[in-house]
């Protein structure tokens, strides 16, 4: 059956793999469009209750019944790259002959009437997407959006708004940032990660290269950070191919200069200087360098666009985080605790440098959970290296994401490749100890920081009821060994 041309023709939508932070915020931007919507996920979320209080008719488990409903059979699946071709509503679909369309195939169509601003890189374009869409707010721009996170400021990953503009988290994972037909887009970094798509390097860079292509000349632009390789490479090509091009970094040459000041609290200070003018100061309420790229990166677009940098400036002063980047769980027994996504080698640098500044005084003590044995297999010197950043280090064993283990490729892996003293390292292969190894190594003033893409995120209230059982304890624990 030939595939829906347009929202109209797409009738009932059935989403197999509802449940995820891309498809989660698919399912609401055609619940806001009036499209019925069902869909299935392996275990029920936040994210399935928030559906269903839209209106979604949301199973848990996967099933060929789950295709029918009120209205009858589905009349469109879709469905992403994670979720096996033999599930049950996919070979259902096949059979009935109802058109599966991916993620990015239903996202390009729910584009298709709004001015797009693409958002792609390595690593950085949650943040980023997720600044732009409040600084756009705030100038009154009222945009749509889809993000790979709940934003604080917007109550959600993904809305339909009243404005021209629609701003997307464009994801290279699986090339489908290529699907979209984007007046802007945004380069944060490009940087070896999912190489199980893309084979090598060079065709990611690739990748890369035909996402800025996407923009029309002299009828569009992009903004990319120069103070990253992969990503300054290219600059001069996409200039060549009549691309205007803006710049962001902290290199003299960037149309958007930052002056890094540095932490406040929990936050960043900086300055920008773009032709001759200074910007600022502004003070962000997240952390690190790393967000005040992301920062200039939305300034850069918001004035691209014609808005005033008072009020983008403004808007991002505001803008206090995405769920799952830095993210405050609490404090107990003198004790913060923070969780955050990051989960390749520079990701990490970035996060625990930041960490670092907050921790002040205090000690750094960290869990980690590697993420895919293909990630693992590839970063296990790296990803150790960059621990050592911490004063403390436990790791966890792989969150395989539906991944088959791959020999070498472990928690164990990555633990010995982390340069600290042998007592400051453990690999504990036991997910449910690891809140109370976390909270035998901290005291008062210390910061505990969970990161990973996997399930880690579920540790920080374990984390802080270790804390509170354990306030007679003396914190020196068992410290285990790693080699």
């Amino acid at each position: 059956m030939k595939n829906p041309d347009n929202l109209s023709e797409l009738g009932r939508v059935h989403f197999v793999g509802i449940g995820g932070s891309g498809m989660s915020g698919l399912a609401r931007l055609m619940l806001d469009r009036g499209i019925q919507v069902s869909g299935s996920d392996l275990r029920d979320s936040a994210q399935l209750t928030a559906l269903r209080e839209q209106g979604a008719v949301v199973h848990i488990g996967h099933a060929a019944t789950n295709l029918g409903g009120p209205g009858g059979v589905a009349d469109t699946v879709v469905t992403t790259p994670v979720i096996p071709e033999e599930t049950a509503e996919l070979v259902a679909a096949r059979k009935l002959g109802i058109p599966i369309l991916s993620r990015a195939q239903a996202l390009a169509l729910l584009l298709a009437d709004h001015k797009v601003i693409g958002i792609g890189g390595t690593h950085g374009k949650t943040t980023t997407t997720s600044m732009i869409a409040v600084a756009l707010q705030r100038c009154g721009a009222d945009p749509s959006f889809a993000i790979g996170s709940e934003v604080n400021q917007l109550g959600s990953n993904a809305r339909t708004d009243t404005g021209d503009y629609f701003v997307v988290e464009a994801d290279e994972s699986d090339g489908a940032f290529l699907h979209m037909d984007p007046s802007v887009v945004v380069v944060t970094n490009v940087e070896p990660d999912h190489l199980d798509y893309w084979g090598d390097l060079a065709s990611l860079e690739q990748g890369f290269a035909d996402f800025l292509d996407l923009v029309t000349p002299n009828d569009g632009f992009a903004v990319v950070c120069t103070d990253q390789e992969g990503s300054a490479a290219l600059v001069s090509a996409a200039r060549d191919r009549a691309v205007t091009v803006i710049t962001y970094g902290s290199g003299p040459d960037c149309d958007y200069r930052v002056e890094f000041e540095g932490s406040v609290d929990a936050g960043f200070r900086f300055e920008v200087e773009c032709g001759g003018v200074t910007l600022g100061p502004m003070t962000l309420q997240v952390p690190g360098r790393h967000n005040a790229l992301n920062a200039t990166a939305a300034l850069a677009v918001c004035m691209g666009l014609g808005f005033p940098a008072s009020e983008a400036i403004a808007g991002l002063e505001h803008f206090s985080g995405a769920r799952r980047r830095f993210d405050y769980r609490g404090e107990s027994r003198g004790v913060r605790v923070y969780d955050d996504y990051a989960h390749h080698p520079t990701e990490l640098i970035a996060t625990l440098a930041a960490a670092r500044e907050v921790a002040g005084e205090g000690r750094l003590i960290v869990a980690f959970q590697p993420h895919r044995y293909s990630r693992t297999a590839m970063f296990s010197k790296e990803l150790g290296e960059a621990l050592e950043l911490a004063d403390d280090v436990v790791v966890l064993e792989v969150y395989p994401a539906g991944e088959d283990p791959i020999p070498g490729a472990s928690g164990q892996s990555v633990a010995v490749n982390v340069p600290l003293p042998r007592g400051n390292v453990l690999f504990e292969p036991s997910w449910s100890a690891v809140p109370r190894r976390l909270a035998e190594r901290a005291r008062p003033g210390d910061l505990i920081m969970t990161l990973g893409a996997g399930d880690i995120s579920l540790l920080g209230p374990e984390v802080l009821a270790e804390l509170r059982a354990s306030e007679d304890r003396d914190g020196s624990g068992d410290e285990g060994a790693v080699r």
